[in-house]
């Protein structure tokens, strides 16, 4: 059995989504203009925000006279609204995630933003980063999320492992809305904002309230020697009050699920034929890796068994009508254990997993057993990471206003071990290895003023505010005669210890030059610098120890932005911003083996420098949203992480390196529309065609001759689109059904690798999503979904999930 090939019919897709796109905005646009002309606006729906990714729009001006759109319907108003920010926003709010998202965490709730992908694996995936437009699914610090202000992103590295968003802060019950806004145009966020920024909104409660939740799972997985069926479920309740002055909200859930294998297990294709001696094996699958060679396919690993709890308490008290305080809890643990599974067997029947010496005959050909071996592991992960925020703000809405937001995020414990010695007897214990990341983490202070001059609806309205952080790593890893006991540290096989630190001010003034033109000018000075660098490294020779040395940089980032309101319901918005985005200590300090991957540290990286600007067309009445967007972006001295196969080193080698110049150029369409055709149908999709190159590659190598200049910027793809369909016959139901697609990617500089067809390749995908929504009636609801309802099946470096089927029962007080 081989890896299933794109058919000629997959090709058709893309087509068939882009026309159902193109005639979704040009019957919006055909609206508009008919609008514009002289007819008036239809009346806002009582549900109208209730479409898969609705609110697609860039800020507007307190005062203005355009149709507002539907989620001010509803009181709610964005987060780049409420602070007078200039990027294009798309938002979703909480009944929109319940109705149309079969959502397990927070980061489901993004699953339908136009050019936002977050890399989740299985549920229960704790390594899941987002990527954007211009950014990739390994370069987690491009982007940032927040949650009530409190940065849930992971900056201790730029990767899609450990800098992966703590997305399992924050649960689905606890969520208001959701906004992302994209580009770095707004000078209160650093420059890891260049992607994109998702903040989180949490809600607190007006009355007594509390709620329970019972969520089901199950993905039927078959490919190669694989077929299994893997479950999961996932209870969670909430409970809360607001008695006076005093509000608070108590969340918490429980998640017990299974995964689908994340690794295969491979080995080169011998060339040695077989002695006549050499014991029998069976079971391999011939096909090819991702730069076309020939591999034998043996096996498969990381079938993750994961059990997760979340707890949240957030605490708000009203000092005045006009000052308060949130004091905001969270603790989550993770206990995750993996297992591999073999495809070969003895003559007898026998699984086969290898051995520590010898060979065998596979299909004719001699392999070396330990080489056999070293591709079947087992590994447990303990965790426990708890966050704490204190929020102290005034809201007088007068001439000033003022914020305060302090937070830490700690890892209480944080261990990995990892097998080395034979499978499946390595499963009860003996040699391997331990990483604790126990002590890493990272605290914020951010500091905001809001002065009116004019009063709110005054012409100039100027924001301005300190940052400081620091993010600690702590990562030693300890060889351990038995890596299954907790505890069982033996001696040190390598170490990573380093800070980073970052202050910052910032100012922005957003002046409405006359009643239909808005400009919105700031800036952004920040001081970085790494220090505590120290790595350890066992050798052939003994322990090499390196005190790192110290860096620092600072910059200056100016923004700009103009708005022009052309009628009521359209305008064009130009936006300019330059941001620096500074390494992790992750990048600069760490040396780590996760999995079958060995990530190698680079202290004397220098931080990427973006220059990003767009042109953004809008439609924005009560029923619908429609935006076409032009951009283009440089980036000198990108970090890029490149993974590759060093002779004489048995796992994949990563290293992130600076490479000189990229560019990204493209354009989007994106929208939503309700009672299309009929009363109760919504729509909203995106189409977007990205042109990213690399234009300079001083410190690329190559041994075949082959270049990087001109090549595809990794892990960008050149076209994704999505397209959603809810349809609601009255208030109690609503079905939903949603196609997602995005082009092939390329995880090298010179675009070496040719097949993505194949673990580690990347793969162009269409896969579909259903869900039907039920309110039995204010207090029971009920949901079915299908994620992945075509079964598409491919890989994102990852093998990722096949059809998955979803029950909900939820019930309110």
């Amino acid at each position: 059995m081989s890896i299933p090939r794109h058919s000629g019919t997959v090709c058709v897709v893309p087509r068939v989504l882009t026309r159902a796109l193109l005639l979704f905005a040009a019957v919006g646009v055909t609206h508009g203009f008919a609008v514009a002309a002289g007819d008036t606006p239809p009346t806002p729906a009582a549900d109208n925000d209730s479409s898969p990714g609705a609110d697609n729009h860039a800020t507007g001006t307190p005062g203005d006279t355009k149709a507002l759109p539907a989620v001010q319907v509803t009181g709610q108003r964005s987060f780049a609204e409420k602070n007078q920010l200039p990027q294009t926003t798309q938002s979703i709010t909480a009944k929109q995630i319940d109705e149309t998202i079969n959502a397990t965490d927070a980061s489901d709730a993004l699953k339908y933003m136009p050019d936002v992908l977050v890399r989740k694996r299985f549920i229960g995936d704790t390594q899941a980063p987002m990527s954007t437009r211009t950014t990739g699914i390994n370069a987690s610090a491009r982007s940032l999320v927040y949650a009530d202000g409190v940065l849930l992103s992971a900056l201790i590295n730029n990767n899609n492992q450990n800098g992966s968003p703590q997305w399992f802060m924050v649960s689905p019950d606890q969520i208001e809305r959701v906004d992302v806004l994209y580009g770095p145009f707004a000078a209160q966020f650093p420059g890891n904002s260049y992607g994109a920024v998702t903040e989180i909104t949490t809600r607190m409660p007006k009355q007594f309230e509390a709620s329970v939740a019972v969520t089901g799972a199950i993905q039927q997985f078959d490919l190669y020697g694989t077929h299994e069926t893997e479950p999961s479920q996932q209870y969670s309740a909430t409970l809360g009050d607001k008695v006076g002055k005093l509000s608070w909200l108590l969340s918490a859930s429980h998640l017990d699920s299974f995964s689908q294998p994340i690794t295969f297990g491979t080995v080169p294709q011998s060339t040695t034929p077989a002695a006549a001696n050499l014991p029998v094996v069976n079971g391999a699958f011939a096909d090819r890796n991702r730069t076309g060679q020939p591999i034998q396919v043996i096996g498969a690993g990381n079938f993750i068994h994961t059990i997760q709890d979340n707890a949240a308490l957030k605490v708000a008290y009203d000092f005045t009508p006009t000052l308060s305080a949130t004091y905001a809890l969270g603790y989550w643990q993770n206990n995750q254990k993996a297992r591999a599974q073999t495809y070969l067997q003895t003559a007898d029947g026998t699984p086969f997993y290898g051995a520590t010496s010898g060979s065998v005959n596979l299909g004719g050909f001699a392999y070396n057993a330990a080489t056999i071996a070293g591709q079947f592991t087992a590994n447990n992960v303990e965790q426990e990471h708890l966050m704490q925020s204190l929020t102290v703000d005034s809201h007088t809405q007068g001439p000033f206003d003022w914020q305060l937001i302090v937070s830490n995020f700690y890892y209480l414990q944080d261990l990995s071990a990892l097998s080395s010695g034979v499978y499946p007897a390595a499963l009860a214990g003996g040699p391997g290895r331990t990483t604790d990341m126990g002590g890493t983490g990272w605290t914020t202070v951010d500091l905001k003023g809001t002065w009116r001059p004019q009063g709110i609806a005054g012409a100039n309205i100027v924001s301005f505010g300190a940052h400081y952080d620091q993010f600690k790593l702590v990562s030693p890893t300890f060889n351990t005669t038995n890596w299954a006991s907790e505890g069982e540290d033996g001696s040190l096989f390598s170490n990573s210890l380093g800070k980073t630190q970052t202050a910052a001010l910032w100012a922005q003034d957003v002046w409405r030059i006359a009643p239909s033109l808005q400009a919105t000018l700031g800036g952004r000075f920040e001081t970085w610098r790494a220090y505590d660098g120290f790595n350890f490294a066992t050798s052939s020779n003994g322990g090499i120890s390196i005190n790192q040395p110290s860096l620092s940089r600072n910059g200056f980032s100016p923004k700009a932005s103009l708005r022009w309101d052309l009628s009521d319901i359209w305008s064009i918005t130009g936006s300019f911003g330059k941001a620096l985005r500074f390494p992790t200590v992750g990048e600069l300090y760490q040396t780590v083996q996760t999995g079958t991957t060995f990530v190698q540290a680079n202290p004397f990286l220098k931080p990427e420098s973006v220059l990003s600007g767009e042109l953004a067309l809008e439609r924005d009445v009560s029923d619908g949203q429609l935006r076409l967007s032009v951009f283009d972006e440089y980036v000198s001295d990108a970090l890029i992480s490149q993974t590759s196969t060093v002779p004489g080193f048995a796992t994949p080698v990563s290293v992130t390196q600076n490479v000189g110049r990229t560019r990204e150029t493209g354009a989007e369409i994106a929208g939503t529309q309700d009672n299309v055709l009929i009363k109760g149908l919504s729509l909203s999709g995106n189409l977007t065609y990205v042109n990213a190159r690399i234009l300079e590659d001083d410190g690329f190598v190559s041994s075949s001759g082959s270049t990087a200049v001109g090549k595809q910027v990794p892990y960008v793809p050149t076209w994704r689109a999505m397209l959603a369909a809810t349809y609601r016959p009255d208030n109690r139901w609503a079905f939903t059904l949603a196609a997602r697609y995005s082009s092939r990617l390329f995880a090298t500089v010179d675009n070496s690798d040719s097949n993505p067809a194949t673990y580690q390749g990347f793969q162009s995908y269409f896969v579909m999503d259903a869900r039907v929504h039920l309110q039995l009636d204010r207090h029971w609801g009920a949901a079915l979904g299908v994620d992945n309802l075509n079964n598409r099946k491919y890989f994102l470096f990852h093998p990722f999930p096949q059809r998955t089927f979803y029950a909900e029962l939820k019930y309110d007080l």
